[in-house]
């Protein structure tokens, strides 16, 4: 798609949230289409790879809400740490109560860090990575690990969903056409492990072929509570939720490497594509989750 086809859209910039909310549900109401547009790391990409479009055809309006500043705030009160839709991951590597410092929240500052080039850094955001519904998202794999809420509004008014439950296919999610998502919610364990890992062709600036996030708080030898996700190895970014149960089931010391393994089959359901092959992809997955399992203690 040539570059100029780009500016067959109708581009908005509006000034507030209540704006875009009010935009989204009138042209929701008309059956106009519309594309929320944060850091465009992804859509353009695909506009670039689409097919033409024909001559007359209705082409979405793009509503660009990049510079919304209510939609970029990092804050964190006691334990729960609140990341607006539109922070950048350049944002969560600099901010004090993520990658500079304060280290309740190191996974995502460590995630951030691999997240492609510098200016993909500086564009990309979180909202955007779990929005266009990517199965192989580093950032949503790290937001499951942490159990985050998403927050979605409308002029209809705002719930909260289980990053777990939003998306229900592949690029489906439960997100409806006159809604925005506009923060998350991670309630942060007071002491806990983490591990970040990503296997790609190179350590950073590349799509991964299998990333997996995790979060545990272990006492006594018994892993109390865990959370996980993995990039790339379904068609939507897995919680690993057989896997997360079979690792709280026994104290680590009669956890096994053959039953965690076939935990992990159970969760994961690859494929063969450009980047890598199924085959390859459940090795890695396996592989990853038994280095986090021996982390926290477990023979495996």
């Amino acid at each position: 798609m040539a570059i100029t086809d780009l500016e067959l859209h109708s581009f908005v910039r509006l000034p507030t949230i209540a704006d875009v909310l009010q935009t989204l549900a009138d042209r929701h109401a008309a059956s106009q289409k519309t594309v929320v547009l944060a850091g465009g790391t992804d859509w353009v990409v695909e506009q670039e790879m689409a097919p033409p479009h024909k001559p007359g055809a209705e082409l979405p309006m793009v509503v660009d809400i990049s510079r919304l500043s209510d939609l970029q705030t990092i804050h964190l009160n006691g334990n729960l740490l609140t990341i607006g839709a539109a922070a950048t991951y350049l944002q969560l590597r600099r901010h004090p109560h993520i990658g500079m410092g304060d280290k309740r929240a190191a996974l995502l500052a460590r995630m951030a860090q691999d997240l492609g080039a510098l200016q993909i850094q500086a564009r990309g955001t979180l909202g955007g990575n779990l929005a266009t519904g990517s199965p192989a998202a580093d950032g949503v794999a790290a937001l499951m690990a942490y159990d985050a809420s998403v927050v979605l509004q409308s002029v209809r008014g705002e719930r909260t969903v289980p990053i777990t439950e939003f998306q229900t296919g592949y690029k489906k999610s439960v997100r409806a056409p006159d809604e925005i998502i506009t923060q998350f919610q991670i309630s942060l364990p007071t002491h806990y492990n983490w591990y970040w890992r990503k296997v790609g062709t190179r350590r950073a600036q590349a799509i991964s072929k299998v990333a997996l996030a995790g979060v545990a708080v272990v006492e006594s030898g018994q892993i109390q509570r865990i959370g996980l996700g993995m990039a790339s190895v379904a068609p939507v970014t897995a919680a690993l939720r057989n896997t997360r149960s079979y690792l709280c089931s026994a104290p680590l010391h009669k956890l096994t490497g053959a039953e965690l393994d076939a935990a992990v089959n159970s969760d994961c359901s690859p494929i063969d594509d450009v980047r890598s092959t199924r085959q390859y992809r459940a090795h890695c997955a396996r592989v990853v989750v038994r280095e986090f399992a021996r982390s926290l203690g477990a023979p495996v």
